[in-house]
């Protein structure tokens, strides 16, 4: 579902701020892969991710989702293959639109615009069952502005309009980093739920080990632009923190003590 064959990418090249984030990256993920990506600041996982969704070109390298090659397609027509939840809740929605209007948004998203009503009767019966699913009561509220739901009924929602068309591809940058613990909880929840439920093929960034460990299949580990860790089936299942920093200093090269803050 998508393939990353040696991706290169470097910033300011020829300049004294030169850095390459990304070094040859090769990658594969199956149909229903549920990858969790794990790294400290700087290791690349958002720039991997942000390759993928075309905010920027690569310098080598090819990125093929559900066997299309994507290399020279820009970020908004990349958007039919890719849903994407942000780090910020208050990405990935209209702020000033209600409930009903930002579904009706996602679910019209690549087809042509008409003059019929905005939201049909049958839609608001869609979304209602829809919203009632993530069991944050938001069904009694389509009519409410997004812009005063709090940070995790606005995650939720956008996990809903990312995937309210199924993509082939969803991709999930931090999403509950801006959370209380308490949230993120019920946010990762609802993403293992939606997830499974649609058996989507899913990327999901994030800081926090336990997090990595606990959902999704396969867990990738990133060190200086490098994937340095790929662990999958038993030995993912099997996964604690302690034999994960074990690996992470075998693979990266650093004392043992240095990595929890390079993990952090």
């Amino acid at each position: 579902m998508l393939e990353l064959q040696s991706v290169c990418k470097t910033f300011n090249i020829g300049t004294i701020n030169e850095k390459e984030a990304l070094c040859g990256i090769d990658l594969r993920l199956a149909e229903g892969d549920f990858v969790t990506v794990i790294g400290g600041n700087g290791a690349g996982k958002s720039t991997m991710l942000n390759a993928i969704a075309g905010v920027w070109p690569v310098d080598k390298g090819s990125i093929s989702i559900d066997g299309t090659l994507v290399n020279a397609l820009p970020e908004h027509k990349r958007a039919q293959y890719i849903g994407r939840v942000f780090q910020d809740p208050m990405m990935g929605t209209a702020a000033s639109m209600g409930i009903e209007e930002n579904l009706a948004l996602a679910l019209r998203r690549g087809k042509k615009r008409t003059l019929r009503w905005g939201v049909t009767r049958a839609e608001r019966a869609r979304y209602h069952e829809e919203l009632k699913k993530l069991g944050l009561g938001l069904e009694d509220r389509m009519t409410v502005k997004v812009g005063l739901l709090s940070g995790g009924q606005r995650q939720a929602l956008t996990l809903l309009m990312a995937t309210l068309q199924k993509p082939r591809l969803l991709l999930l940058d931090e999403h509950t980093a801006a959370l209380d613990p308490a949230t993120a909880e019920k946010v990762l929840e609802i993403t293992e739920k939606v997830v499974n439920e649609h058996h989507l093929t899913t990327m999901m960034v994030t800081h926090n080990m336990t997090e990595a460990i606990r959902h999704g299949n396969r867990l990738l580990m990133m060190n200086a632009g490098r994937v340095i860790l790929d662990i999958s089936g038993e030995e993912k299942k099997n996964l604690t923190k302690d034999y994960l920093l074990k690996k992470f200093a075998e693979a990266a090269g650093v004392q043992e003590e240095t990595d929890s803050v390079l993990l952090s």
